[in-house]
């Protein structure tokens, strides 16, 4: 009787990680808005099963996977919840926790990461359908307050790019501007395909110091003025860096410590996703209400890369989904907590 039952268990146990593995395979190959919704439902389905937080999260909405047949309905983590639960969908151990910035004595985001694997797939895929492969761009990363700290997984994702960019002068500064204007000079005279991604305020700073004209490099802000400077309407701050670097558009990357994916803007503010990312937005007023296409609200992310964690966040960002699937950032909410969402005590 307990061989049978290990034997029992044996293949319950592979069933399940084949499903696993199914689904794994299935995120990084959608094809279509019906695939995408197929493998949305499915990661649903597994994360209502598997992540207790969500599951309850779920169950006080009232919300079974018996009962949702759309994106829609859906249910949407407020975005919160990673900063007082452990948002889990797997009993493998984390191989890294990615944190979010805060000031001193705020609590931070954590996104346990079961497997990094999944992560480097994501951003490597991602950013390759939107510009390319790495290997044929220099990357210069510009990321000081990420730097400074521990956990980021933006400085993850720029080290990467870095490593697997195999062009020597690629790297990060941190607060050596005078060497980054030679670098960039001295690519430019090469004519060397050159990615430069900083955050906010620090390109703020090197254009102050220095003036560009650059023809083959792709400027990149990553968001943030982190405290360092007033905040900027990305209007305004597009148009101080297009003239600093000398530049028609000024790029964007739109991610986040609870996301293993990025949206991508290649000017003008209108962010594209990759296949296994979707945006919707909600009503400010009534955050279980998606809204329309073309309506602004709260923004919904679906980042199907989350399959270990919770891949159906409710962020505390503001935009307007376009027709074409592309979106805008409009800013933030003024409140701290998401109106009509926060169901259980954080």
């Amino acid at each position: 009787m307990p061989h049978g039952n290990a034997l029992f268990i044996f293949s319950y146990f592979c069933d399940g990680l084949f499903h696993i593995m199914s689904i794994n395979d299935s995120i990084f190959n959608i094809q279509s808005e019906a695939d995408f919704k197929a493998v949305a439902l499915d990661v649903f389905r597994f994360q209502f099963e598997h992540n207790t937080v969500y599951r309850s999260f779920c169950d006080l909405l009232y919300k079974h996977p018996s009962d949702v047949t759309t994106l829609e309905q859906i249910p949407f983590l407020p975005i919160e919840f990673f900063k007082s639960r452990d948002i889990v969908s797997t009993k493998q151990p984390a191989e890294a926790t990615f944190t979010s910035s805060g000031t001193t004595g705020s609590r931070v985001s954590k996104h346990f990461v079961s497997d990094l694997a999944i992560y480097k797939q994501s951003f490597r895929r991602g950013f390759e359908s939107f510009y390319g492969p790495i290997k044929d761009s220099t990357v210069l990363a510009l990321l000081p307050s990420y730097l400074e700290r521990e956990g980021s997984s933006l400085v993850y994702m720029a080290n990467d790019m870095i490593e697997q960019s195999k062009q020597p002068e690629s790297g990060f500064y941190l607060h050596d501007l005078e060497a980054l204007k030679n670098t960039l000079l001295r690519l430019e005279s090469k004519g060397q395909k050159t990615l430069l991604m900083g955050v906010s305020y620090a390109l703020l700073d090197l254009i102050e110091s220095h003036s560009f004209n650059l023809k083959h490099t792709i400027v990149m802000e990553t968001g943030g003025m982190k405290g360092q400077r007033k905040e900027l309407v990305k209007s305004e701050l597009h148009a101080l860096l297009k003239n600093g670097f000398g530049v028609d558009t000024i790029h964007s990357e739109y991610g986040m410590t609870e996301l293993l994916s990025q949206a991508y803007s290649k000017g003008n503010g209108v962010f594209e996703t990759p296949p296994w990312m979707r945006i919707l937005t909600r009503d400010p007023e009534d955050a279980l209400c998606i809204q329309p296409i073309g309506k602004s609200g709260g923004i919904n992310v679906i980042d199907l890369a989350n399959i270990n964690s919770c891949a159906f966040i409710a962020t505390q960002d503001l935009g307007k989904m376009k027709p074409d699937g592309t979106f805008e950032i409009l800013g933030r909410f003024d409140q701290s907590d998401i109106r009509g969402c926060n169901l259980m005590v954080l």
